[in-house]
């Protein structure tokens, strides 16, 4: 079967590097076409991503894929999404709303940016969470004019959360959660990032705009489709964010109050039992596994865990009763740079090709 062609823009960031590590390969997508900043533009990729001395600034996995190394590098702002059939967009700020609009005329987009994510008609979604929600794009083609869509993933230190709730609510119900993340200094990008004198040593107590995105985005997330557009969950939901010393996996401290009373045990059970429909467990990024529950008190821990199931698989531990609020707390590692950034974009556009939206 052909495969089908899909371009990256941003490719010289670190999203866009994590987007070519984990699309060479790929059984569906062949990487056609490459676009970034002007300065890059006319280039190699190899050549692109050297810095004024010659050092190589490839900081995802591995080295540069062999098969991308030669690919001239395009101008984002002068990109022509026509030539692909699905754009994956490592843009960031307020270009990505304009550009991603523009592609999103003619070619389905699945972004990594915020640009779009609290829009009425754009879905959030986490394939092993709601996938249904991917309905939603055909009522954002027909309002907006578009051949193609927006479809955003969420913030990487939502994704874990979001898919251990999603384990909890339909057994016990979620009424209000509190969350305070210990989160990887590599989702702060590299420029601009976390300096090391500020990290080293240290926790970074605030990181701008991520608690309201979190909270927001969680809602969306586990929120009901209906009669074309999303209704917010109404859990009550707090979160502080914090940057510490870890290169990835971002750690996040979770207190849950349920509407049924549960366990550790159950509570447990219900993460060990969390299966995502049979569809979406096909596709071929899918981990054989999106929650994994460790006994260990010592687990999880994100140099031991952040791996689990290629960087896809949300590791929990810690299950304990929450005297305050009257449920459970837990412990989860979920990897910011895999599942909450690159190969989660990747395995929402597997899903959207599966359904017949791309």
């Amino acid at each position: 079967m052909a495969r089908i062609p899909v371009a990256v823009v941003g490719a010289t960031g670190l999203a866009g590097q994590q987007f070519l590590a984990a699309l060479d390969g790929h059984p569906a997508f062949e990487l056609a076409a490459l676009a970034a900043s002007p300065r890059s533009a006319g280039k190699a990729y190899g050549d692109a991503i050297r810095d004024e001395k010659g050092a190589s600034r490839w900081f995802a996995e591995g080295r540069v894929p062999d098969a991308f190394a030669s690919l001239p590098v395009q101008d984002a702002a002068a990109f022509d999404p026509r030539a692909v059939s699905l754009v994956f967009s490592a843009v960031d700020g307020d270009a990505a709303r304009e550009l991603e609009a523009i592609w999103a005329r003619t070619t389905p987009v699945i972004s990594t940016a915020s640009a779009f994510r609290m829009e009425p008609d754009v879905p959030l979604v986490i394939p092993p969470v709601n996938p249904d929600h991917v309905e939603l794009l055909e009522e954002q083609r027909r309002r907006r004019g578009w051949k193609g869509f927006v479809a955003p993933i969420p913030n990487c230190t939502t994704t874990g959360l979001a898919v251990t709730l999603a384990a909890l609510e339909p057994a016990f119900g979620v009424e209000a959660v509190l969350m305070t993340s210990l989160q990887a200094v590599s989702g702060a990008g590299r420029s601009p990032g976390v300096g090391a004198l500020d990290v080293v040593d240290n926790v970074v107590p605030f990181i701008p705009r991520e608690e309201e995105k979190v909270e927001s985005e969680t809602r969306k997330i586990l929120g009901l489709l209906e009669g074309g557009e999303i209704r917010a969950h109404p859990m009550g939901l707090s979160c502080t964010c914090t940057r510490v010393s870890v290169l990835d996996g971002h750690t996040e401290s979770v207190s849950v109050r349920l509407s049924r009373r549960a366990s550790p045990a159950a509570v447990a059970e219900a993460m060990r039992a969390f299966r995502a429909p049979a569809d979406v467990e096909a596709l071929p990024t899918a981990p054989a596994r999106f929650l994994e529950v460790h006994d260990d008190p010592y687990r999880p821990q994100p140099r031991l865990d952040r791996e689990a199931g290629g960087g896809m698989t949300t590791a929990v531990g810690r299950i304990r009763p929450d005297p305050v609020l009257g449920g459970a707390k837990y412990v989860l590692v979920s990897h910011n740079t895999k599942m909450g950034a690159a190969k989660g974009a990747i395995l929402l556009a597997e899903l959207v090709h599966a359904r017949g939206l791309v």
